[in-house]
């Protein structure tokens, strides 16, 4: 008599990480959809000190005007009579954004007052001029 040999199936003993990659994927598109993401101005500007400077939490449309002239939206510079249409293509992502003036301290008063006046020709009513918070 011939003797069989029983092989035995090893069981699969390991943990399915399906439901676990299913929770993180939904969380990482959660976070993505509900950030909001901030356009940068592109250019780093010296700005004035101000004692009575606070923080804004919504996200805002940054504009910079620099000591030379020149006022940079989304990382390019842009001449000053298109900041309203840059403006209205920002706000269609960011409705409820205010618009941050970031003026170099040495800027024109004259270029900063039309860059704030094509803001408020955009439609935005919350219009802020940035500043370094002074000592206090």
């Amino acid at each position: 008599m011939r003797m069989r040999r029983h092989h035995l199936q090893e069981e699969d003993t390991g943990i399915d990480l399906t439901p676990m990659l299913d929770v993180v994927f939904i969380m990482l598109i959660f976070f993505i959809v509900t950030s909001s993401f901030i356009k940068e101005s592109g250019v780093e500007v010296q700005r004035p000190q101000a004692d009575t400077a606070s923080a804004q939490d919504k996200g805002n449309i940054l504009v910079a005007v620099t000591a030379e002239g020149q006022v940079w939206i989304d990382k390019k510079a842009v001449d000053v009579r298109s900041v309203r249409a840059h403006i209205e293509r920002l706000r269609v992502d960011q409705p409820d954004g205010a618009v941050v003036v970031q003026a170099d301290q040495d800027a024109r008063t004259g270029l900063v007052v039309q860059v704030m006046d094509q803001a408020r020709q955009a439609g935005v009513h919350d219009v802020a001029l940035a500043a370094t918070a002074g000592a206090q």
